[in-house]
């Protein structure tokens, strides 16, 4: 696979006049209202807000899993406002990567098809999936657990396999939602310094949505945002 990611010097996502409204019945909500934003590519960076602040709003609007009602936004150098579901689909599985804080494994699969399961639309050879599978699986340290399910894994283990499969497409981008919230502190802290080693190795812009301390604690940017506005 060839490098996606932006240019060093450009941003990896670009907000302008961002808002996203949500129509409840007669009434218009407002998640996301008029946010500006860079978020440089290649850094570890982090979207801070208490319950109902729009950071995972945000977050969505950035992984193209939602559309806003007005601005423009800018993934890995495109404009993504004029794709269409199919095309935006296409983008996703080819340029970002996400990481749930519930997980979100396919129960009935295996952690090595869990892993290998974005592959699936790329035109890779099994061969090649095989490799980049076993690889990611190796590199989170659960090579000796591909072929457990995930209800024969540990919350950590989980988190470990969700990383290697947002990871295992070499995305420009990885998105994650809050990936420690389910997690005990020492379990959490596990995760953050794994997410960073990836990053590192990786070099693929990580942002990530938290009100935890101890990963708040590690971000090279950060961004905090409250009733669906960026603070200053």
């Amino acid at each position: 696979m060839t490098d996606r990611s932006p240019a060093p010097n450009a941003p990896a996502v670009r907000l302008h006049q961002v808002s996203k409204t949500y129509d409840l019945g007669t009434v218009g909500v407002a998640a996301v209202h008029d946010v500006t934003l860079d978020i440089p590519s290649r850094r570890f960076s982090v979207i801070v807000g208490p319950s109902g602040s729009g950071k995972t709003t945000l977050l969505n609007l950035i992984g193209c899993i939602d559309t806003p009602t007005a601005g423009t936004i800018e993934i890995d150098g495109r404009s993504v406002a004029a794709l269409t579901d199919d095309a935006l689909s296409d983008f996703r599985a080819h340029h970002i990567g996400f990481v749930f804080q519930t997980f979100n494994l396919i129960p009935v699969l295996t952690a090595y098809e869990n892993v290998e399961y974005p592959l699936l639309r790329l035109g890779l050879t099994p061969a090649r999936r095989q490799e980049l599978t076993l690889g990611m699986l190796d590199a989170v340290g659960l090579l000796d657990r591909a072929d457990r399910r995930p209800n024969q894994l540990s919350g950590g283990q989980k988190q470990r396999i969700a990383i290697a499969r947002a990871l295992v497409k070499s995305p420009a981008i990885v998105l994650a939602d809050e990936p420690t919230a389910n997690l005990d502190s020492h379990t959490g802290a596990a995760i953050i310094a794994l997410m960073q080693r990836m990053q590192a190795m990786s070099r693929t812009t990580f942002i990530i949505s938290t009100h935890d301390g101890q990963l708040m604690s590690h971000a090279e940017e950060t961004y905090h945002i409250r009733d669906g506005a960026l603070e200053s």
